[in-house]
């Protein structure tokens, strides 16, 4: 029971994170933003979501661990597990220091006063976001199946 619980919240944890991030990926690509509408988006996404996105990563990635070591004697999970632990330990890195460092810079912008390089630090942003994205979507990926998988 206690590990059916287990994977059942990796899943949920993992699918959050992921579908999270993906829907900002999809939905707020800000290449065609004016940069007011940018710096307005930016910091209010940032803001509203910051808490909620560093909680769910290391939720995501404390579980997989515990999930990982609960089935430690069935190898072919206990690897995947720990792939995906990888994967949303590589989530952690990317955005401490790729995405972190542009978003404390963002949050001091106005409007009205953008430094010249601001496409350099959105596009270097999105970048890295993508990259993060994809990080997820594979450690939700490994998850899931090793949480279906027949053993």
């Amino acid at each position: 029971m206690a590990l059916t619980l287990v994977r059942l919240l990796n899943i949920i944890i993992a699918a959050l994170l992921a579908g999270v991030s993906f829907g900002i990926w999809m939905g707020f690509n800000p290449l065609s933003l004016s940069p007011s509408t940018y710096v307005e988006q930016q910091q209010n996404m940032l803001g509203g979501l910051k808490v909620l996105m560093i909680s769910l990563v290391f939720i995501a990635t404390l579980i997989t661990i515990v999930s990982a070591f609960l089935q430690k004697k069935n190898k072919p999970v206990f690897i995947v597990l720990l792939i995906a632990a990888v994967f949303f330990i590589a989530c952690i890195l990317i955005t401490r220091f790729g995405n972190k460092p542009i978003d404390d810079v963002v949050m001091t912008w106005t409007a009205d006063a953008l430094p010249d390089n601001w496409t350099a630090l959105r596009d270097k942003w999105w970048s890295l976001h993508i990259m993060r994205t994809i990080a997820e979507m594979i450690a939700l990926f490994l998850v899931t199946w090793a949480s279906i998988r027949k053993n």
